[in-house]
């Protein structure tokens, strides 16, 4: 798509183009305005610029830039000369830096994918297996995945929400050591995610899992040797502080066989390339996530692109439950195995969000908005052209649950847990930042209703979330905490993975009110009441996954306020991601295209 005026490159992008200008005065200027776009691009999100989306002829353009100094052209798996900033393959500009990233995550994904698997004899799994998924009520996707996981070093499981990835993971993971046990090896299994909340909501679904496999007779041995604490990506990567780079890499790799990461759609190209490159030779790799959802902020769509490059399972002939043994041929040359969890889901008994969640998801408009406005779906309403969900016939509905934490008693330490937990019952989400309907100032409206004009900074029942990872408080970006006073002074109360903490709010690292946040914020929460705020007037950041990553952060309850239009408009864009890494794990041919 072409650029328009609110696509101009930032001052950063055309400072970096004018230093190609000074040390190289006679540089093209058609390289110097790709040199900016190529930049701006990154913030945009994409790996690359594609040509064809410049304003320049794409034919000319190319020739261009294989002239310039400034630009390498390598072959597809080579490194790029690091005296060239720029590197050009096929229709797709890189800054060298994201080209390297992209280049050595695709090697890395293939090094896993070809991996041998240990020949372990898995005759003794099929007890286990049988007990796992028995065949009366097996579902045959998720019963597909943990079978293949134990013969692919390279699994991606995806699915909405409610279609059983938690479920399917726990008993895989159960596998798992019942197949190092059988290797007379120890299991030794890591859980992460990108975020700390999205860390503690895998772990915390983990241990309600397995608590249901023990209760179902699953042998308790097992049960026992799985891991049920979670953490960061940065955390099991190791952070040197005041570095870009950790502490485990391709020199000193992960002491793990198996490692989980939940929420991968998350994950951006420069943390998934510095992953996949600590995973040992031989280890396993296993991608949890919802393509469906909100890319990462960050550069890339590294989920989508490594699915679209894998051999989906329903590609695969026969029944892969039939033997345990099977290792299904990689397809395109790349042999990363994807299942599609499918079975039909709700968020839970109060919420029938199934088939506006598909509408969303698929850009259907009219069939979304005929299902707002129908009030058939339970637990969904629609509060169409309302742009305030403050406005009085919404305020007390909005405020109720949180006028409930300015009771909580700060010196009673289950009150304090009890509050935590109905401080993630409702939350606003939006789609931007600032303005009227912006989660910035949407936050300090409710923050004003609940305590008034005057009120203190951090005022008895202020709710903030963590904003950036910090290791020494042990908090980490998206934590929730709750401002509560008592006769010692303020306190700031978290959960943590050394329990109930209290900090003093001058200690805490950088946070901010979390009443209302933003869609992209949110990701990797969930709450019983979600409120989407969507803004009266057009904005380049609505799409339908902005629309659907919302909705389902919802588990019980979901208020849209919006307007037809908002919504027409959402639905209509797609947030596409310009990419090569899906055409290169495929290896499709040398030169690469820009894949959204």
């Amino acid at each position: 798509m072409k650029r328009t005026a609110d696509d101009a490159p930032r001052a950063f992008d055309r400072a970096f183009a004018d230093l190609l200008r000074r040390r190289a005065p006679d540089t093209h200027p058609r390289v110097l305005r790709a040199a900016e776009q190529a930049a701006f691009a990154i913030a945009e999100g994409h790996a690359g610029f594609a040509l064809a989306d410049s304003d320049d002829d794409a034919s000319t353009l190319r020739d261009a830039l294989r002239a310039s100094p400034w630009v390498a052209t390598p072959d597809a798996d080579a490194a790029a000369d690091p005296a060239m900033p720029l590197v050009l393959e096929g229709d797709l500009l890189y800054l060298r830096r994201y080209r390297e990233y992209e280049r050595r995550l695709a090697l890395g994904l293939r090094r896993i994918a070809a991996a041998d698997m240990p020949d372990d004899s898995v005759d003794a799994l099929d007890p286990v297996f049988a007990q796992l998924f028995p065949p009366a009520t097996r579902d045959p996707q998720q019963a597909r995945a943990a079978a293949l996981a134990l013969r692919h070093p390279l699994l991606l499981v995806t699915g909405g929400p409610g279609t059983g990835k938690t479920t399917t993971i726990a008993r895989l993971l159960i596998l798992a050591v019942a197949q190092a046990r059988a290797a007379g090896r120890p299991a030794r299994i890591a859980l992460a995610a990108p975020t700390g909340r999205a860390a503690e909501r895998m772990a915390q679904s983990l241990r309600s899992a397995v608590a249901a496999l023990r209760e179902a007779g699953v042998d308790p041995a097992l049960c026992d040797a799985l891991p049920l604490e979670a953490g960061t990506l940065h955390r099991l990567l190791g952070t040197i502080p005041e570095r870009p780079r950790f502490r485990h890499g391709a020199d000193l790799p992960l002491a793990f066989d198996l490692v989980v990461v939940d929420e991968a759609s998350m994950v951006d190209l420069p943390l998934m390339c510095k992953l996949v490159e600590a995973v040992p030779e031989g280890a396993r790799l296993i991608l949890l996530g919802d393509r469906d959802q909100l890319p990462s902020v960050e550069a890339g769509d590294v989920l989508s692109a490594i699915a679209d490059a894998a051999t989906p399972v329903d590609d695969i002939g026969g029944d892969a439950l039939a033997t345990l043994a099977t290792r299904i041929p990689a397809a395109a040359g790349f042999g990363g195995i994807r299942v599609e969890l499918r079975r039909a889901w709700r968020q839970s008994d109060a919420l029938e969000l199934a088939p506006l969640a598909t509408a969303v998801r698929d850009g259907d408009a009219d069939t979304a908005l005929d299902l707002l406005r129908g009030n058939a779906l339970q637990g969904v309403h629609f509060h169409e052209d309302i742009d305030d969900p403050l406005s009085p016939a919404l305020r007390d509905s909005l405020l109720a649950p949180w006028r409930m934490l300015g009771a909580v008693d700060a010196t009673s330490s289950d009150d304090i847990d009890a509050a935590l937990a109905l401080a993630q019952h409702a939350r606003v989400l939006t789609a931007l930042r600032n303005g009227p309907q912006g989660a910035g100032p949407l936050g300090a409206r409710i923050e004003e209703a609940l305590a008034g004009a005057q009120r203190a900074p951090y005022f008895h029942g202020r709710l903030i979330a963590i904003t950036e990872n910090s290791y020494r408080h042990g908090l980490f970006n998206g934590d929730l905490g709750l401002c509560l006073r008592s006769e010692d002074g303020t306190a700031v109360w978290f959960r943590t993975a050394a329990g109930l903490r209290p900090f003093h709010p001058g200690a805490l690292p950088a946070h901010a009110g979390a009443f209302a946040m933003t869609v992209h914020k949110a990701q990797g929460s969930e709450f019983d009441t979600v409120w989407l705020q969507l803004p009266k007037q057009p904005a380049r950041t609505l799409s339908r996954e902005l629309i659907y990553t919302a909705m389902t952060r919802a588990r019980t309850t979901l208020h849209v306020c919006a307007s037809e239009a908002a919504l027409r408009a959402a639905l209509a864009v797609r947030a596409q991601r310009v990419s090569g890494l899906a055409a290169r794990l495929r290896r499709v041919s040398d030169d690469f295209v820009a894949i959204r």
